[in-house]
């Protein structure tokens, strides 16, 4: 018999609070925003979508070994006369349907003051297709 008043005395006061905490929400002002035209501001550690800055790249391979997915590749530029491999890169690519954004390739990058590789802070794109998924940058000199 105790427990069940007891029981009862729990429930009621669990809803007594819940409620207490939407009446405290009643008279406070919105805080709604309008998408399209307005946009959160987001935190200063905002993991959001890689880009890459293929002047600064120096093909270190750093970015390949610290990603656990495996969603970077690279091919380092080539010297074609000496056909050694430059510090620069001839193409960087990343499968964005297999990254976790965990930022451990922007940490892993060497480049001071400006990462090669880093997160930005858009949080609105959107791929139709899995071939869109797959971004790839070039180095214009390596084309001619």
């Amino acid at each position: 018999m105790i427990l069940y008043f007891s029981n009862i005395y729990n429930v009621a006061k669990a809803l007594l609070q819940g409620m207490g905490v939407t009446f405290s929400w009643l008279f406070k002002p919105a805080m709604t925003v309008q998408y399209p035209d307005e946009k959160l501001k987001t935190p200063e550690r905002f993991r959001g979508a890689l880009t890459f800055d293929k002047e600064s790249c120096t093909a270190c391979l750093l970015c390949i070994k610290a990603c656990p997915t495996a969603c970077i590749s690279l091919e380092p530029a080539v010297d074609p006369t000496t056909k050694k491999r430059l510090a620069k890169v001839s193409w960087y690519q990343i499968d964005f349907g297999k990254c976790n954004y965990c930022r451990l390739c922007e940490e892993a990058c060497p480049t001071k003051p400006i990462k090669s590789v880093r997160h930005t802070h858009e949080y609105e794109w959107g791929m139709k297709q899995r071939s869109d998924m797959f971004v790839k940058w070039i180095r214009e000199e390596t084309l001619k």
